[in-house]
């Protein structure tokens, strides 16, 4: 996972729903710390987290793990490769 790609793609879907980081902490059971340290690329979610994360910000957990959403059409395509 590309670490600058990622903090920016959730801090992007976050600021979208027009979340603070506490706000998504407390959807997640973790700290506005760990929030922010997922923010600035100092680290990565617990892969616990990845899937309530996903469902937080409305994207898929292929998306989370990429880092950007996908079209429809190309996450239909996508799927249908595994």
């Amino acid at each position: 996972m590309d670490s600058q790609k990622f903090w920016s793609f959730i801090a992007s879907l976050r600021k979208e729903k027009g979340w603070t980081q506490l706000e998504l902490a407390n959807k997640l059971n973790v700290t506005d710390k760990a929030v922010s340290k997922w923010e600035r690329g100092m680290g990565f979610p617990d892969l616990k987290i990845i899937e309530p994360l996903a469902e937080a910000l409305d994207v898929s957990i292929t998306e989370i793990i990429h880092a950007e959403k996908f079209q429809k059409s190309i996450w239909r395509n996508f799927r249908g490769k595994w």
